[in-house]
């Protein structure tokens, strides 16, 4: 149990490192971009290369690989249904520099987002499954057994060649759900050949010949084979929709398509009591909700201006307790309506404050 929990808070750690040099990656590629784009270089979205000689750009390229392989890492010690959420963080990461490092604002519904991304990985931290131990390939190749996840597997392979032959060609372009489907149920896969990986190279450290399984091989051939389909498919869907719309919609199925792969490849949900599964759940969707508060409205203002008539009029008052409450005459009231202001003690028409009542304060 000790072993356990210490390979627990070690994967903890890798996943967290990872989003935070991920996130970080970012905004060290967009600094080198603007850099160049300040001298007069040509920019990379009009074909041009000068990036190559920015040292800041190459410096976020080795932050994104090294966050790529400690993310790697931390599947070979921590359940993937704990691992994959977390890598939210990223983008947490990469929206709080942006504010510092780019001049970016962050609007007040990014900053809730925030706020929720912590919160709901605190609370799946917490209530996070201890998954069955694997502790070596070949613990891997009997979960691989499994009837259950080879019905799993197989339902994923049969849907994923009907979405691709058959639903994108005609829909792909209109719908963005059919692109982003195909790389989470793919993406599923692609995460427990990431974890028999990570484990082998585990025991490889370790002084085991797992180099001449068969196993692991087959789980390179299929993560390659599964990492180039996602990569192909998510490019088409950025190309085509806009990212507000695609990161928070992706993010959601494919963290869904993991933690369903995970809980029928090493049922560690099983021995989950309510708390944890509540706990779980409840995190992951909180999390949810903060990544579609970070993208969907990041481009909403939300301003002195965006407020309502009669909370602006009533905060550049008096204090809440001293506005006055006087009733307008109806001449008085006519005119008001007719120049578009407000009709009674600062309210507009219609609001429910002048209909609690006629005359005097409400």
């Amino acid at each position: 149990m000790d072993v356990n929990r210490k390979d627990f808070y070690i994967g903890l750690s890798l996943a967290i490192g990872s989003s935070v040099f991920i996130g970080a990656s970012f905004i060290l590629k967009k600094k080198g971009l603007l850099r160049l784009a300040s001298k007069g270089s040509m920019r990379a979205g009009q074909g041009g290369y000068s990036y190559l000689k920015e040292w800041l750009w190459w410096a976020g390229l080795i932050s994104m690989g090294v966050g790529e392989a400690a993310n790697f890492a931390a599947y070979a010690f921590a359940p993937a249904t704990l691992v994959t959420p977390l890598g939210a963080m990223s983008v947490l990461v990469s929206a709080v520099l942006s504010t510092h490092f780019l001049n970016e604002k962050l609007n007040v519904h990014g900053k809730v987002g925030c706020l929720l991304c912590i919160f709901g990985s605190t609370v799946m931290v917490v209530h996070a499954p201890q998954e069955e131990e694997v502790a070596s390939l070949g613990s891997m190749a009997e979960k691989l057994k499994d009837p259950g996840f080879i019905v799993f597997a197989t339902s994923v392979v049969l849907i994923s060649l009907v979405l691709i032959f058959a639903v994108a060609p005609k829909y792909g372009q209109k719908n963005v759900l059919v692109y982003i489907l195909i790389c989470s149920v793919i993406g599923s896969l692609s995460v427990s050949c990431v974890k028999g990986l990570g484990i082998s190279f585990k025991e490889l450290v370790a002084g085991t010949a797992v180099l001449k399984e068969p196993l692991f091989w087959c789980l390179l051939v299929c993560l390659v084979i599964c990492v180039s389909v996602q990569i192909s498919y998510l490019n088409k869907a950025l190309d085509i929709f806009n990212t507000s719309i695609v990161t928070p919609i992706y993010y959601v199925f494919f963290t869904t398509s993991v933690m369903a792969c995970s809980a029928i490849l090493f049922k560690e949900w099983l021995r989950m009591n309510t708390d944890g599964v509540v706990g779980t759940v409840s995190g992951f969707l909180t999390i949810v909700m903060g990544i579609l508060l970070l993208h969907a409205f990041k481009d909403i203002p939300f301003t002195w201006e965006t407020l309502p008539l009669y909370l602006r009029n009533g905060l550049q008052g008096a204090p809440w307790h001293q506005l006055p409450y006087a009733a307008l005459l109806p001449e008085h009231q006519s005119e008001k309506a007719e120049e578009g202001g407000p009709t009674m003690g600062g309210y507009p028409p219609g609001s429910p404050v002048r209909r609690k009542g006629s005359l005097g304060a409400v």
